[in-house]
């Protein structure tokens, strides 16, 4: 999995902001979609707080981390599957967690079966994908092309 591709896909998706705002549920984030948490220094700090580029790379390579962990813990040979297919499971369980993706049960039938035709289906055949249907739409195309 290339993880430039990935930090440059959920730039897209997530957007990219280098001070502190609300995300659409109205909770503090920063950088690429990072919810603050209480142990980081943002924390606490008003709306508008400037953070710098490389703080906002520190905190999207944790975050990172921790998405590519939990598609791990779903996809027991996440390794073994196709740089495409690691991207876009680490991309959905960086919008959605991973106990939102385990329910992606139609998706994961696929993902193991290696028939990307019907994950992509399965994706579509979702909530999510009409909550977030730009996003979506990108993502099962690449699953289409794999």
């Amino acid at each position: 999995m290339n993880r430039q591709n990935v930090y440059n896909q959920l730039k897209i998706d997530e957007g990219v902001k280098y001070e502190v705002y609300n995300d659409h549920l109205g909770l503090p984030t920063v950088g690429v979609g990072h919810l603050i948490l209480t142990e980081d220094a943002e924390y606490g700090k008003p709306l508008g707080t400037p953070i710098t580029e490389e703080r906002s790379a520190e905190l999207f390579e944790q975050d990172l981390d921790l998405a590519i962990s939990e598609a791990k813990k779903l996809y027991d040979d996440f390794d073994e599957l196709p740089d495409e297919v690691q991207e876009i499971i680490v991309n959905m369980v960086f919008n959605m967690g991973r106990p939102r993706l385990a329910k992606f049960v139609g998706m994961r039938r696929g993902v193991d079966a290696r028939d990307w035709q019907a994950a992509a289906d399965e994706m579509v055949d979702s909530k999510w994908y009409r909550q977030v249907t730009n996003r979506a739409e990108r993502l099962v195309k690449r699953m289409r092309n794999v």
